[in-house]
């Protein structure tokens, strides 16, 4: 791999795990969106898989007395259905169906009556946020503003939501990976060298290691308007390149 591709691939997971970090999703989204620019479809999603793995499994250490392990047993329960009906199928979509997925996401998430959206604190939220979650990692390769939909109105103040959010994640992220891999998308021949993956997972844990002061500084009420403008603007963006690369 070329040295100025692995930096900017560095660059991208250290400031997309600070972004991750303070408002507990978008990270994701922007990481995602960056590797599909200098890597093919199925070689950015295990890079991704490995990277978000690390950034919200490190997230989930530093805020574990925080989180809802309750939570995360029944977002489990629904991730197994939804990998237990996708691994039949060896799907691996094109960087422009990538790319449209990221962007409808966050619109169609705030389009959806919030009443229809059951909170993860409540009976069954947990579970269809899990299948739906593990559906999104195969089919976009992030789910952050779906499982953000299911923790917005909840009960849980904002370090609860990202520690729980954080494992949650890790699991979600660690089914992408074995599905990528299952479907035959290996690292050998993508060009992708083992101290890639080392620099990503060191600055993975680096950029959430230096978020942690943002997020203690937010009030709850910023926390949440931030993460909504941060949503939109990214889902644009998206949206517009998948439909440029679409229809070109």
């Amino acid at each position: 791999m070329d040295l100025l591709i692995a930096a900017f691939i560095g660059v991208s997971v250290l400031a997309t795990g600070f972004i991750s970090g303070a408002f507990g999703m978008a990270g994701g989204m922007i990481l995602m969106g960056a590797l599909l620019l200098v890597l093919p479809v199925p070689t950015a999603m295990v890079l991704h898989g490995v990277t978000q793995m690390t950034s919200n499994g490190w997230r989930a250490v530093v805020w574990r007395r925080y989180a809802d392990f309750q939570v995360f047993l029944r977002f489990t329960g629904g991730l197994l259905a939804a990998c237990a009906l996708f691994f039949f199928v060896s799907y691996v979509p094109d960087r422009a169906t990538v790319l449209i997925c990221l962007g409808c996401v966050p619109f169609l998430v705030m389009l959806v009556p919030p009443r229809w959206i059951p909170q993860a604190d409540r009976p069954f939220g947990a579970e269809i946020c899990g299948f739906l979650n593990a559906l999104l990692q195969f089919v976009a390769g992030v789910s952050g503003p779906v499982l953000d939909a299911f923790f917005i109105r909840s009960e849980f103040d904002r370090r609860t939501v990202v520690a729980t959010k954080a494992v949650c994640q890790t699991g979600a992220h660690f089914a992408k990976l074995i599905y990528f891999l299952h479907a035959g998308n290996t690292l050998g021949g993508e060009g992708i060298h083992a101290w890639v993956f080392g620099l990503c997972i060191l600055m993975a844990v680096a950029g959430t290691t230096l978020s942690r002061s943002i997020l203690e500084k937010l009030s709850d009420a910023q926390f949440r308007r931030w993460t909504k403008f941060i949503l939109i603007v990214i889902g644009g963006v998206y949206l517009a390149q998948g439909i440029y690369l679409l229809f070109r």
